[in-house]
């Protein structure tokens, strides 16, 4: 990748992902890297934070067009992180979820077109597969509009759209490693949904690899998916356990409001035509047109020899490997360094 002298814009730039994706970039020789955020506050903490004059910030909305613009002028890559990323909220707030999830993203997707962006990397997620929540909808047709978007551009044309779609992401906002932490420290009960509900585990920095790598390889269309190792959440409750040691129960609580007992990274439709690429699946943009008979008459055996990419199917970590996994966190570090309550 050659990143020297360009022009970096991170929608929801002031989360877990903007941040991880900040540590990375300052030590390479981009000329500036633009937070987008609605979160004053949250800006004002990364400017004295950082100090830095390659990075600007830009106050706006996703869900606004004009603020997306301009911010957007002069940008030659774009990673699209913002997003209502909570299961629950847009259980209870789906029109929300459309508005940011869907509608923001294709103000961001307009935006790049206009100003012949170079690359837009949006960041989805494995709930968008099979979803069954309002936040896995969203995120859902999200993808579907990056690709149709993409699928309509033509060759000579300069931006190429491209999506990343990964698993829980440790100890980032609104994750359950925090909880189950700040449970453990003082002293309560671990609340665990179903133990035997399984979760793919994927650090931030590995998160960032990701959208490198799609920044770097990615087609027209394509998603980019990391293979990722899993647990249960019983295993990774036993693990933060351990890690800290405090001898705390595990209360089961039931499985909440739109959430999966397992994840899924590909479906089988997509792993059909995916791509391998040793560390990281390729899923090809769909290319039929409509022509009805390759949806009503015309079927593909391929596909009903497939599986799913799923944290039940992928690699099962064990307490102690979910513990060596755990102990390269800074989250984990800087919790076991401020001792407990």
């Amino acid at each position: 990748m050659d990143l020297k002298d360009k022009v970096l814009l991170i929608t929801g730039g002031t989360g877990s992902f903007g941040n991880a994706v900040l540590k990375r970039f300052l030590t390479e020789d981009v000329r500036e890297i633009r937070i987008f955020s609605r979160d004053e506050k949250k800006q004002e903490d990364m400017r004295i934070e950082l100090k830095n004059d390659k990075v600007k910030f830009y106050i706006g909305d996703v869900r606004e067009p004009s603020s997306i613009a301009q911010a957007m002028r002069g940008v030659d890559l774009v990673f699209h992180a913002a997003a209502l990323k909570q299961v629950p909220s847009c259980e209870f707030y789906p029109l929300e979820a459309v508005r940011t999830n869907i509608l923001g993203a294709e103000n961001v997707l307009d935006a790049a077109l206009r100003f012949n962006v170079e690359r837009v990397v949006v960041l989805s997620t494995d709930k968008a597969v099979y979803p069954i929540n309002a936040m896995g909808m969203s995120k859902a047709l999200m993808e579907k509009l990056t690709v149709a978007k993409a699928r309509l551009l033509q060759a000579n044309e300069p931006t190429v759209l491209c999506a990343t779609r990964y698993g829980n992401v440790m100890a980032s906002r609104g994750s359950v490693i925090p909880l189950f932490v700040s449970q453990v420290k003082a002293n309560r009960p671990i609340t665990v949904t179903d133990p035997n509900m399984t979760r793919f585990l994927m650090s931030l920095d590995e998160s960032v690899d990701l959208v490198l790598f799609a920044y770097a390889n990615a087609n027209q269309g394509d998603i980019l998916v990391q293979k990722s190792p899993a647990s249960t959440v019983e295993t990774l409750a036993k693990a933060i356990i351990a890690v800290f040691e405090r001898e705390v129960p595990i209360q089961v609580i039931g499985t909440r409001h739109g959430e999966k007992r397992y994840e899924s990274l590909v479906s089988r439709e997509e792993m059909a035509r995916a791509e391998d690429l040793g560390r990281f699946y390729r899923v090809p943009a769909d290319d039929r047109d409509l022509n009805y008979n390759k949806y009503f008459v015309e079927g593909e055996q391929r596909i009903s020899r497939m599986e799913d990419y799923t944290s039940d199917n992928t690699e099962l970590l064990d307490v102690r490997q979910v513990m060596d996994v755990l102990l390269k966190l800074d989250f984990i570090k800087e919790e076991l360094k401020s001792g407990f309550a």
